[in-house]
């Protein structure tokens, strides 16, 4: 392949993965849309009945049909509605965070390998995922202090809390496949899993990291930053595009770790039969559907209450499973 070749698949892939990104977030927030709404049917069929006695099971499936029409529908409602300032608000720093997560879920991606298809094949790949991730620390924080507001302030110094929990485990769990790859490069890791995918002998640095991808999108059971006993948090005084575009940054983050999770662990597009970026596209989709069911059943979480599992628990585990990683690697050189 020429280099004029290589410059125009770079091109495309800079346009096309930001776009794919967008829509297997909104498949995710649609379906997340169907759970929510069959949540709230199961709870009110366990409360009692509708007034025939009975509940229909038409109902339920239209509500369920509906529950994928939400995103849509939320977000036309949210771009007309009117945008919000808030008193003596430095308008600069809140704006920089709001549009600061949606940029972040982007630049996320931008080395990911959707099969050939790559933006930046970074040697230290796996470093720039990290880098972002400590820069939603700024975006989220700013986008609480920008409103100069209590609520939203509180919101943010919460999630800085929470990040100080989760962000050291988070970064030994990536030490696991780039130990057994030899590398920060994200398709030398993705190549590394050939015959053998890494979460099946690194279980724990996995589930670390895809409870690190729910902190750091803001999603159950890490959501004090925006909930409701602080009317909000750093949500609390968003409105309009400045909603939607935090909300679409949360969902995106969710679908970007998604997409780590899958190179690093799932072995990246490595499957029968089906080209390798549309396997890649499918394990990416189903992570990110498991995520969204699972945190539905989990409990909030205080910041205080989960530095002492995360540095006393988590911790020590993953540093564990990076032992384990570090024994086997070692003797094959």
């Amino acid at each position: 392949m020429s280099a004029a070749d290589v410059d125009q698949l770079s091109q495309w892939a800079a346009l096309g993965v930001p776009v794919v990104l967008l829509l297997v977030t909104l498949v995710g927030a649609a379906v997340d849309g169907v759970l929510a709404g069959g949540s709230r049917n199961a709870g009110s069929g366990a409360g009692g009945s509708t007034a025939g006695g009975s509940t229909a099971g038409g109902s339920t499936a239209g509500r369920g049909r509906a529950g994928l029409t939400v995103p849509l529908a939320e977000a036309a409602r949210l771009l007309r509605q009117r945008r919000r300032g808030a008193v003596a608000a430095d308008t600069l720093l809140w704006r920089a965070g709001v549009v600061g997560m949606p940029v972040a879920a982007v630049l996320m991606v931008a080395v990911l390998p959707v099969g050939s298809w790559v933006v930046a094949d970074l040697p230290v790949g796996l470093v720039w995922f990290n880098a972002i991730d400590v820069c939603i620390w700024a975006f989220a924080w700013l986008a609480g202090w920008g409103a100069n507001g209590v609520p939203g302030l509180v919101g943010g110094y919460r999630f800085l809390a929470l990040a100080l929990a989760y962000e050291l485990p988070l970064m030994f769990a990536l030490t696991a496949p780039a130990a057994a790859a030899g590398s920060l490069r994200m398709a030398d890791i993705v190549a590394a899993q050939d015959g053998l995918w890494f979460v099946v002998w690194m279980p724990v640095a996995f589930v670390v990291f895809c409870a690190a991808v729910l902190g750091f999108s803001l999603h159950r059971p890490f959501v004090s930053p925006v909930a409701t006993d602080i009317t909000g948090g750093v949500l609390g005084e968003l409105t309009g595009v400045d909603r939607l575009l935090f909300e679409a940054g949360r969902y995106g983050l969710l679908t970007a770790g998604s997409g780590f999770g899958v190179a690093l662990f799932l072995g990246g597009g490595a499957g029968p039969l089906l080209p390798a970026w549309v396997w890649f596209l499918v394990k990416t989709l189903v992570l990110l559907v498991v995520l969204l069911a699972v945190r539905r059943r989990l409990p909030l979480i205080r910041p205080d209450r989960l530095m002492g599992p995360a540095w006393l628990v988590a911790l020590p585990v993953v540093l564990l499973q990076v032992l384990v990683v570090a024994v086997v690697v070692i003797p094959k050189g």
